[in-house]
Parts: C-alpha cells; sequence; structure tokens
C-alpha cells in the first residue's frame, strides 16, 4: 500500500476489509428492513400483508391467504441469509488463502 494513491488505496485494501467487518450488521439490517415491510403493510401501503388482507376479505378464507404470505416471507428470509452466508464464507476463504 505503500506506493499506492489515496483511491487504490482504499478500492484495494481499506474497503475490502472493511466490507468484511460490516457484511454481518449490514445482512442483519437487510433481513429486518424485509421483516418490517409486513408491519408497513397496516398503515395502508400495499405489500405481501396487505396483499394477503385484500385476498382474504375477497375470499372469506381465514388463514390460507396468511400463512401464503408467512412462506413467502420466510423463503425470501432464507434466501437472503443463505446469500449472505454463502458470500462471508467467500470472503473468509479469500482471505485464508
Amino acid at each position: 500500500s505503500l506506493g499506492l494513491n489515496y483511491s487504490k488505496t482504499m478500492l484495494f485494501i481499506i474497503l475490502p476489509q472493511a466490507f468484511k467487518n460490516i457484511l454481518p450488521a449490514l445482512a442483519n439490517e437487510c433481513i429486518v428492513l424485509l421483516k418490517e415491510t409486513s408491519v408497513a403493510g397496516y398503515i395502508a401501503l400495499v405489500d405481501l400483508t396487505k396483499g394477503g388482507d385484500i385476498i382474504r376479505s375477497q375470499t372469506y378464507e381465514a388463514f390460507l391467504p396468511l400463512i401464503a404470505v408467512a412462506i413467502i416471507y420466510l423463503v425470501m428470509v432464507m434466501f437472503l441469509s443463505a446469500m449472505v452466508s454463502k458470500l462471508e464464507r467467500r470472503l473468509a476463504k479469500s482471505d485464508r488463502g
């Protein structure tokens, strides 16, 4: 890093190390934001939860739309968690290699 200018030092040395350190907190925050969109659905924003409520009011099915919404959220969170875990393993492997 002694022969690099400021932008190359930031790009190739500082930012990769910082990204590895903030990745778990950043991923956790993304997952929390995804889960909180269901809360925003009750305020009047149309999201999965609000869509489930609209379907429930039209079909008079009590639990099926909400179970479907819960499964969709579960799949989205599991996918995001798996991708973050894969990225963390890849970054940890690059540290060792």
